[in-house]
């Protein structure tokens, strides 16, 4: 017999820094000139070659049950004109599946961007617009050697959706 696949919510809360720190850094705007601290993003790209672009996503909506890691570097992302969107994350670890306790979703807007910190645990970006470009920070074969995805379904029967109250 096969077991049906049970729908967790998981209630978005919208990110500030201090709720974003055992994942990553919230990246907001800073003046022209401000020298360099601790606020702006502490990159970990010394372990290959870094890649910019931008990554186009269409129709993600907000339910997953797969989510990933990266060990070998930090990985930024940003929603480009303005779109607000959402991501769940869970803090790095050892295990190769991350704790379901300390599975959060974060409601991100589109004036700002995230770093996360080397192997958080992220799925997404997820939003409701029908399109929307990131700007994605990493290195250029992390989806190809530094990709550690666990998937819920076949571990645990779990579907997870992000909402908003």
């Amino acid at each position: 017999m096969t077991e049906t696949t049970q729908l967790k919510q998981l209630q978005a809360e919208w990110i500030t820094a201090e709720s974003f720190k055992p994942y990553g850094q919230l990246i907001t705007p800073s003046e022209d000139g401000k020298h360099y601290d601790q606020t702006d993003a502490q990159l970990n790209l010394e372990k290959g070659t870094p890649r910019f672009y931008i990554m186009r996503l269409s129709k993600r909506g907000r339910k997953f049950n797969r989510i990933t890691r990266h060990n070998q570097c930090t990985q930024c992302l940003g929603s480009l004109e303005g779109k607000d969107w959402f991501i769940a994350v869970a803090p790095p670890s050892d295990s190769p599946q991350p704790d379901l306790e300390q599975l959060r979703a974060f409601h991100i807007p589109g004036n700002c961007f995230i770093k996360l910190e080397v192997g958080t645990w992220h799925a997404g970006p997820y939003f409701d617009h029908e399109v929307v470009d990131f700007y994605n920070l990493e290195l250029s074969d992390t989806n190809i050697i530094d990709h550690f995805t666990h998937n819920f379904r076949a571990s645990d029967n779990l579907d997870f959706e992000i909402v908003v109250a």
